[in-house]
């Protein structure tokens, strides 16, 4: 792992404290690499559902190219 210096605001770091003493997370950071941890898979759900719109629009306009689910 690499080391980065982090600036936050006090009431930021505060709540993470809370946190932190609450049990919710071993250590400060913990508490900052589990978020970023589901900020990455929020960005992965948002890009998943973007490719799902784009295949509901595809089949809108093309839905001689489904395949019924009973041939999956």
């Amino acid at each position: 792992m690499t080391q980065v210096q982090l600036r936050l605001s006090q009431k930021t770091l505060e709540e993470i404290d809370r946190w932190v003493a609450e049990g919710r997370f071993k250590s400060r950071s913990d508490a900052i690499r589990t978020i970023v941890s589901f900020y990455e898979e929020r960005e992965k759900t948002r890009e998943f559902f973007r490719m799902l719109m784009t295949r509901s629009e595809e089949a809108k306009k093309h839905p001689e190219a489904l395949i019924p689910l009973e041939e999956l």
